[in-house]
This record gives structure tokens, C-alpha cells and sequence, in this order.
């Protein structure tokens, strides 16, 4: 109790010198835990890109393929399912809802979803969070549109202003259908995933623009309200995708093996989440170069605490040889500056502790809307707290070295000590 409570004084002696490895300490173990708890919510959030959605059904090509072009807006099926076989299966027994999607437009670069209302009813994201209007409403005519929160933000677009959809995905389009121009009525608020990105309007607005039978002014006056839902879905002759919800996961592996065995055509249906996680594992090597970067950057501080000790070994010469003098043993100064090592290490860990915390209640809200990140504020866990104790455990290790030459400076030294 006497050495730790000298330790401790001796800490506060030299206070500039040790707040200054104590900030250190407490940076890198702040990065370290915030990389580490970014990590993982990212890897959450990234398999939450698409929640509560039990199947996603298009045309026959890979699991990871369909996955990219229906949800990530990445690449494009050669083919697409038949609105005759949509509803046949959508029809099935244990089918609690289904999302039709249609793409191949674009405006500016940004993809052209066409869709139903039940995708702003239905669709989730991260932890099953619904997607909410932060102006407007939901489409309810077929020449109106609802724009992602990028969209709207890179392209500076508000409500009631008008908008040429392009043909084809990419940033330069050949053709653009100004003869049906969109009015936006809706502008969503960020979710961090694709939808950002996304224009969305009227399934039926599709097959028009693509040479349907009437302009989208023409088509949007109705005779009655109670035709409007199929006025906005039109029929058309196939869609690029479609999302499924089931009452039961029984339903989910019993028409998934039904649309994969469907004979009429080449149809695949694929569990989101587990594919999301195979893609995941194709992308390990971001989990290994963030892990890599957090050891890097605890290790650069501790080194930075050894040089800081060694330095101040050698301003305490004097000190260390007046203790001699007052009967320290020299095991009592090698217990005395390993103290103090492991103290400037814990204490470096709570306030790291305490940064990090701020850092994420902070920044949770940014994370979300911008990278698509869920941050959870939480206990830390026991991975993390054998982070921690990995940390202070090597900050004692390298405390033995100053200590160990305290050791042997005491017993060389004794009371001589030369200026």
C-alpha cells in the first residue's frame, strides 16, 4: 500500500509528463474500441442492408448476383420473372405480402425503382425499421415519384419539381423520356442503404414510358378512387424482382423449394440474410485490415509510453537514489515504477472508455444516415473488456523494462550521481 500510494504521488509529481502518455493511451484505446465496435455493428448493419424480408424471387443466376442487382443496385439480370408468374406465386398460401420491383432506368446515375405502395408499407431496413417521409407522401398518381434522401440532397430537388427519367443504368443515357416527366411528391428520410440512392415510381409507370398505351397525364385521370391501386400497377408483361414476406418460416423453405423446382421458368429465391453473410465472408479481408490497423495503433501508444518512462528514468536518477538512501530495496523501486506504468495504463483505459462512449453517442446518429451503420450503445463486451486487459497487460509488460534498469541503476549508482 505505501509503494502504490508513493507510486501515485510520484504520477502527480510529474503530471504534464504522464497526462501526456495517459492521453495517448486513452486515444488509442478510444480508436481502438470504436474501429472494433464499428466493425461489428457494420458487419450488423450491412446484413440489416434488408430486414424482415424472407425471400427475394427473379430470374435463375447466382445468389449473390440477384442479391446485388434487386438490393444493392449493383449489375443487372440478363432476364426478369413474368407478371404471370409473380402472381402465381404471390397467390400461395402463407404469403403475408409481396413487393414487385422493376429496373433499368435511371435519372443522373441514380437507379429508377418501379414499384407498389406496399414498398413504403413494407420494406425494412437495419433492425426492421420502416422508411419514414421527411416531405411529402407516397406516390399516388403515375406520374409522380418518391426520391431517396441522396437523391435529393445531390441533386438539389424539393417537392413539386419535375424530373426526366433516362433509359438504361448508367451515368449516360442515350434516351431520355421527356414526353412523361415525374413530379416529386416525397422525399424519404436517410437509411444509409441503397434506397438513398434510389428514385422510386408507379410500377405501371414503367410499361408506359416504354411504350404503353397512354401518357402519364392521360393515365393519371381516374373515373374512380377505388381504381387507383391497379392504376398504379398496371399489368405489365415481367419485373426484374420481387420481395417476399411469409406468416411462417415453414412457408418461407416450402415455396422457396417450389420457386426453385418452378417449371414454367428459370426462377431463383434466395434468403437475404443468408446470403448478405456470404457475401460478408467474401469481404473478410476489410474485418482483417481493420483489426490490423486497431493492434497498429495500440501498439504505436505503448511504445510511446515506453519512451516516455525511459526518458523520465533518466530525469529520476537522483530521485530514485535518495529513496536508496532512506532504505528502499531496489526490488521496492522495480515494484515502484511498475506501479506506476500499470497505473498510467488503467487510468489511460477509463478515459479511453469514457472518449469512446462519447465518440458514439455522438456520431451514432451521422454513422446511420450516412454510412448505413446501426451504432448500439451497450455494455462493453467481454471481447472487449479482454481488449482491455490485453492492453494493460502489455502496458505492465513494457513497464518491467524501465523498471528493471531502476533496478539495476539503484544497485551501480547507489548515492553517486553525476550531474
Amino acid at each position: 500500500m505505501i509503494i502504490t500510494k508513493l507510486a501515485y504521488k510520484s504520477l502527480l509529481n510529474r503530471r504534464a509528463s504522464v497526462l501526456l502518455t495517459l492521453f495517448t493511451i486513452a486515444i488509442s484505446v478510444m480508436l481502438l474500441l470504436s474501429i472494433e465496435g464499428v466493425r461489428i455493428d457494420a458487419k450488423s448493419s450491412f446484413s440489416n442492408t434488408i430486414s424482415g424480408t424472407d425471400l427475394i424471387v427473379g430470374a435463375r443466376t447466382g445468389d449473390i448476383q440477384l442479391l446485388l442487382s434487386s438490393v444493392f443496385r449493383i449489375g443487372h439480370t440478363n432476364n426478369g420473372v413474368s407478371w404471370k408468374s409473380y402472381e402465381y406465386i404471390t397467390s400461395q398460401r402463407g404469403v403475408k405480402w409481396s413487393i414487385p420491383i422493376s429496373l433499368g432506368d435511371s435519372h443522373k446515375g441514380q437507379a429508377v425503382l418501379g414499384t407498389t405502395l406496399d414498398y413504403f408499407s413494407h420494406y425494412r431496413f437495419a433492425k426492421k425499421q420502416n422508411l419514414t417521409f421527411n416531405k411529402g407522401h407516397p406516390f399516388a398518381a403515375i406520374n409522380e415519384v418518391v426520391l431517396g434522401s441522396e437523391v435529393a440532397n445531390k441533386l438539389g430537388y424539393k417537392l413539386n419539381d419535375s424530373i426526366v427519367i433516362s433509359h438504361g443504368m448508367g451515368n449516360t443515357s442515350f434516351h431520355h423520356h421527356d414526353d412523361n416527366p415525374f413530379k416529386v411528391v416525397g422525399i424519404l428520410n436517410p437509411t444509409g442503404t441503397p434506397v438513398d440512392k434510389t428514385l422510386h415510381i408507379p410500377l405501371a409507370a414503367i410499361d408506359l414510358i416504354h411504350g404503353g398505351k397512354a401518357s402519364l397525364e392521360h393515365e393519371h385521370e381516374h373515373e374512380h378512387e377505388h381504381d387507383e391501386h391497379n392504376n398504379l400497377v398496371g399489368h405489365p408483361k415481367q419485373i426484374t424482382a420481387f420481395l417476399m414476406g411469409f406468416k411462417s418460416p415453414l412457408y418461407t423453405l416450402q415455396i422457396r423449394r417450389n420457386i426453385n423446382q418452378y417449371k414454367p421458368e428459370a426462377l431463383l429465391g434466395i434468403m437475404p440474410t443468408v446470403t448478405l453473410k456470404e457475401l460478408w465472408e467474401m469481404l473478410a479481408i476489410v474485418e482483417k485490415i481493420l483489426l490490423l490497423f486497431s493492434a497498429v495503433v495500440v501498439l504505436v501508444s505503448l511504445l510511446g509510453m515506453l519512451t516516455t518512462l525511459l526518458a523520465n528514468l533518466s530525469q529520476r536518477r537522483r530521485e530514485l537514489a535518495i529513496l536508496r538512501s532512506v532504505g528502499a530495496r531496489p526490488w521496492h523501486l522495480f515494484t515502484l515504477i511498475s506501479i506506476e506504468s500499470l497505473l498510467t495504463t488503467l487510468l489511460g483505459c477509463l478515459a479511453g472508455s469514457v472518449l469512446y462512449y462519447l465518440v458514439i453517442f455522438s456520431a451514432g446518429g451521422y454513422l446511420q444516415s450516412h454510412a448505413g451503420i446501426s451504432v448500439n450503445i451497450t455494455m462493453l463486451s467481454y471481447y472487449e473488456l479482454g481488449l482491455i486487459g490485453v492492453i494493460m497487460a502489455a502496458g505492465f509488460i513494457i513497464g518491467l523494462i524501465p523498471a528493471t534498469r531502476a533496478y539495476f541503476y539503484s544497485l551501480s549508482d547507489g548515492m553517486s550521481i553525476k550531474a
